[in-house]
Order: C-alpha cells, then structure tokens, then sequence
C-alpha cells in the first residue's frame, strides 16, 4: 500500500502540485484546506490528473480537533505542510493574522502529529527569511533577517520545529526555503489563481499579455545588475512540487531538523522574465521604469548545493518552460 501524506494547505498554488508530484511518485495525498486563499474547484483538476478523487477534508490547520479526526480516519505517515498566508505586503498590515495562521497552525499541527506518533514533517518555508544577503549564491547558513512580518513569522516556525526537533530525537523535519516559484502544470489544470491584481511577476505578465491589466511596472532600472533590473531566482513550480517528494524520501533515514534551499541556484532579471514571457506568448509586453521599492534588494538567488547533494535534486525546467506553462494556465482563464 502507497504511504499516505498529509497535505496542508493542498488546494493551494503549490499545495496542489504537491498533491500531484507525490501521486506521480507513489504516495497517497490526502489534502487539508479550509479554502481561505484556495477553492475547492481545484479537486476536480487534481481527480483529472491523479486518475482518482484525492481525499480532500475542508477544515483550518489551527483546529486540533479536526486534525485528530483526519489522523483518526487516514492512515497518516509523514506530513507536508504547505497551509498559511503568504503576502507580504498584507503581512505588514495584518500581523495578527499571519502570526495567528502561520506560527499558531505549526504548533498545533505538530501537537496533534505528536500525538499520532507521526514525526515526519516537511515544512514550507521560504527564502524571504534571509532578507537583503551579504553575499550570493545564499547558503542555509547565511544570517537571518526577514524585513517582513511574513518573513518572520516562517523564521519563527523554523526555530520552533529546531526545538522541536532537539527535545525529542523522533522528529524528521525538511525546513524547505523556496525561492521563486512559478508556472503551471503543463495541462493548464492547476496554476497560480491570484485574488485580484497578482503579488508575483509571472501571473503578473499573465494577465498583461491577456489584456487584462495594464502595462508592468518596473521597479528599479538602476540595481547594479546586467540589465539594471533586479535579479531573483525562479523554478518551475513543478520541480519545487519534486523537491518536497526528494525531501519526504530524505527523511525516511534522517533525524533533526534542517533547512534546505529551493532554488535554481542562478538568478534572472526582470527583463529576461519579460523576454521569456514575450516569447512564450507571441506578443510584446508594455512596461514603465520606476523607482525601486523600499525593501527591495539588487539580486537575490541560492546556493542548491545541500539540496542536490542529500535529495538528489535540482531543477530541470528551464525560464522558457516556465513562461510557456504560465501562459498555458493564462489561456485557459487563469483561474478556477
């Protein structure tokens, strides 16, 4: 019998492709949502893609008493955690929520997979826990400094599971720090549906190239980059999706907590994105040069070593291949 994993936050953007990596690997997904920032339209898609219903339980991370009836009711191995919010600038005008969501769902997750017996956890974090590096590539040792709320809030978890994880030897946790992922299921089933105008520059292009917003704005043409735009590590949303199956796998022989990088490991500028994604639709994208944002920082992208070294993994999904499955998801409406 295929292990079953535990998805949190598994009708999300990389919560879904999670779902379908680890059915694509052998195991069997059962996804946790309560649809804050997700739909349930996306369970028919996942059926369409798995070849069977994926158990899904519409019920909020932070409800001990409905995590215990999902670990009651499935045989629970391992859990992948991908539930919280995630925006950085809601992050900075709703504090509460995301320390509520994001610190509050880990603690009582872990509470309720102690008293399972279930010690195997691969954790979503991210990148943007390391705030403006002092060299490049970023290693996991680096220092850090989050400068957002939403930042710190996963560095807070980190440091919670490291603890966890030093007082008692049966914890297994992959502390995953993404970088920037993007693109779609090359179905165009799954993608990234953002609620109103898109944070993140890909699905940003998406809709400008479908003439549903106006030209991208440019922050910054004078970092000291190539082209004076800043520089920020992308990877195809569906090696991201694999590297949390390698990290699952990792884990059946490791012991303690340990962060690990998701990334490329090279960086592209915002011009190259726009280039991509031209190519990827045909059609010019309009864009204005403005001035740099507060906060923002020249480039920014991994050191993937530790990452291909204990998971045997590392991205195979080029810029190109990701621009075409973003606009592939475009085409098909962008949304759910």
């Amino acid at each position: 019998m295929p292990e079953t994993i535990l998805v949190t936050g598994g009708a999300g953007y990389v919560g879904s492709h999670v779902a379908v990596a680890l059915v694509r690997a052998g195991y069997a997904p059962v996804v946790l949502d309560n649809y804050a920032n997700s739909t349930p339209a996306v369970l028919p898609r996942l059926r369409a893609l798995a070849g069977y219903a994926v158990p899904a339980v519409q019920a909020d991370v932070r409800d001990a008493e409905a995590l215990r009836t999902v670990f009651r009711d499935y045989p629970i191995a391992a859990v992948i955690h991908c539930a919280g919010l995630k925006a950085v600038g809601e992050s900075e005008v709703r504090p509460l929520a995301y320390y509520d969501v994001n610190v509050g769902g880990a603690i009582v997750l872990a509470q309720v997979m102690g008293e399972a017996g279930v010690a195997g956890l691969v954790f979503s974090s991210s990148a943007s826990v390391y705030g403006e590096p002092d060299a490049l590539p970023i290693a996991e040792d680096a220092p850090l400094r989050p400068h957002s709320v939403y930042g710190r809030t996963k560095r807070v978890v980190e440091d919670f599971l490291c603890d966890l994880a030093r007082a008692n030897a049966n914890w297994r946790i992959a502390l995953l720090r993404y970088f920037n992922p993007a693109g779609a299921d090359p179905s165009g089933l799954l993608g990234e549906a953002a609620r109103g105008r898109p944070n993140n520059l890909v699905p940003l292009l998406g809709k400008i190239a479908a003439g549903e917003l106006a030209d991208l704005t440019v922050h910054g043409g004078d970092w000291p980059t190539a082209d004076g735009t800043g520089v920020r590590d992308y990877l195809h949303v569906q090696d991201l999706a694999e590297g949390h199956v390698a990290a699952l796998r990792y884990l059946a022989g490791a012991r303690g907590a340990l962060p690990i990088n998701l990334g490329a490991g090279r960086g592209h500028s915002v011009l190259e994105i726009v280039a991509a994604f031209e190519r990827a639709c045909g059609r010019r994208i309009a864009k204005t040069i403005a001035r740099r944002r507060p906060g923002d920082v020249a480039a920014c992208y991994a050191d993937a070593t530790r990452a291909a070294q204990l998971l045997q993994w590392r991205t195979t999904r080029d810029l190109d291949a990701i621009c075409a499955d973003a606009w592939r998801w475009q085409q098909g409406g962008g949304r759910y």
